[in-house]
């Protein structure tokens, strides 16, 4: 359908006038903050200024600066700018006031991606489950994640900028839903990938407290964060790829050369490290006081509901696109044992045997698959799960469905597989995923996850059948063609890695 000229709706900064297509209202490309440019790199972000007049609102924003990645187009027409703190808001057009809102985190290694992504067209979330739905731009990368406070001058860099990003949109949300027909009061995060991990950090974050009031998890990377040393030997590396030893020097660099590097020390160091991220949030003792996984393992993070999961074969995209986020291979999976030892050995780690024994009846090609996945996503969403779960009602998921061309290719259900259900966009980049058939299943799924997701953005159970996890029965619910609930799916994995929550530091 094509867009006409939408509701105007009033903002602390000023009117924004959207599109309406009769089905949805969208606003587009809305500024939540001012350029973090110049002097505001590396610094936390300021709210946007008012502007006169009303701002036109029908087009994406810039995307945060990053490489070009084939796999993950951002969207006809997006272009990417170091000015990129922009968010968009999409309702029915036939919506009553005060729904309830869903504010999403998108994903990409915290290094791609944006919101403008085919993936995330809110058109059959919003109709189909009657909440207003709030997507965020925010830094990626060196300009997000990266902790200079080590560099000389560094005391005036402020760290984790995107998470900062985030907290500004969510205030945001706070004091401007309500013009586009939300409850401030009813506000669910939620994020996959990167967004998840966001989103598993800022349930440990204390600022972050009354800004949300449920949460989603998709395969949250929640181990992957990490403190000042690894920060500031990541910091190191980045200055010498730039060629620049102190804030302001960098700071002066064209974007261009900050990207540039930063692709290169992604690229290097979970080569150098096994199983570690350059880009992460980081413990950095103020913002962000603990590790989350810590916190939430602890059951001392936020007390807000959650929803969180991983999907059956989270590794073999990571294989499939020979990408070194996750190791894969015999030596890399050994060095990153040994190197989490190294930075815990207080903690008693599983022996070689024990977690060997968890993949008895696995076949020999797919051991390492299988320790990736589990070390990277699936342990710690179950530690995360049965600590949280004595703070606020926790529902524990795995997403099994393939389709079959999928199956048969040996991808499976991976890592981001997902994300086409939940939003109902299954035609986004989906490739030759229903060449061998599987559309009907698919849209079936879709219908059974979006009514799961918005009833619990309803302030509802996320359906009748789906009991909280708790540590006696942990039961969880696996999707596929038709759910089921399964108690301890996951007991040979725990009975491997044991309780001890193992993670980087």
């Amino acid at each position: 359908m094509t867009m006409i000229a939408g509701p105007i709706a009033s903002t602390t900064s000023g009117e924004v006038a959207g599109g309406d297509d009769g089905r949805v209202t969208v606003w587009k490309g809305i500024r939540y903050g001012e350029p973090p440019t110049g002097a505001a790199r590396w610094a936390a972000p300021r709210a946007a200024r008012e502007w006169e007049g009303t701002a036109g609102a029908t087009s994406f924003g810039a995307a945060a600066p990053q490489p070009v990645n084939r796999v993950m187009p951002l969207g006809d027409g997006v272009r990417t700018d170091e000015d990129c703190l922009f968010l968009n808001v999409w309702r029915r057009s036939d919506a009553a006031e005060d729904r309830p809102v869903m504010v999403w985190l998108h994903g990409g290694a915290y290094t791609f991606g944006a919101a403008s992504q085919a993936v995330y067209d809110g058109t059959s979330l919003v109709t189909a489950g009657d909440v207003v739905l709030v997507t965020i731009n925010y830094r990626l990368g060196a300009l997000g994640f990266l902790d200079l406070r080590s560099v000389d001058g560094g005391e005036d860099a402020e760290p984790n900028p995107a998470l900062r990003d985030v907290l500004l949109a969510l205030r945001w949300v706070q004091d401007n839903i309500r013009a586009f027909g939300g409850d401030p009061d009813r506000v669910t995060l939620f994020g996959e990938s990167a967004g998840g991990g966001l989103v598993t950090a800022l349930l440990a974050t204390p600022s972050a407290a009354g800004l949300f009031h449920r949460a989603i998890a998709e395969s949250s990377p929640a181990s992957s964060m990490y403190g000042g040393t690894r920060a500031a030997t990541v910091a190191a590396r980045f200055a010498r790829e730039v060629g620049a030893s102190t804030l302001e020097e960098m700071r002066a660099l064209p974007v261009a050369a900050i990207v540039a590097a930063a692709s290169r020390v992604y690229d290097a160091v979970p080569r150098e490290y096994p199983g570690t991220l350059a880009f992460a949030p980081v413990v950095d003792g103020d913002l962000l006081p603990e590790h989350p996984i810590t916190v939430l393992s602890e059951g001392r993070g936020l007390p807000v509901p959650l929803i969180i999961g991983t999907n059956r074969d989270e590794a073999t995209l990571f294989r499939y696109m020979n990408s070194p986020l996750m190791p894969i291979g015999a030596d890399a999976i050994a060095q990153m044992f040994a190197t989490m030892r190294e930075e815990q050995p207080e903690l008693p780690s599983p022996s070689r045997e024990q977690v060997l024994a968890a993949y008895a009846k696995v076949k020999r090609k797919a051991l390492g698959l299988g320790i990736a996945r589990d070390i990277g996503f699936r342990m710690p969403t179950v530690w995360l799960a049965a600590g949280h779960a004595s703070a606020a009602p926790t529902y524990l998921y795995r997403f099994d469905h393939s389709t079959p061309v999928m199956t048969l290719s040996g991808i499976g259900a991976a890592h981001g597989a997902e994300l086409g259900y939940v939003w109902g966009t299954l035609d986004a980049g989906a490739g030759p995923a229903f060449r061998l058939g599987g559309r009907r299943t698919a849209e079936r799924i879709s219908t059974r996850m979006q009514r799961r997701w918005t009833e619990f953005a309803n302030g509802r159970p996320p359906g009748e059948d789906w009991p909280a996890y708790d540590t006696r029965s942990r039961s969880s619910l696996v999707i596929a063609k038709h759910d089921r609930i399964v108690a301890d799916v996951d007991a040979s994995l725990r009975a491997g890695w044991g309780d001890t929550v193992l993670a980087f530091r």
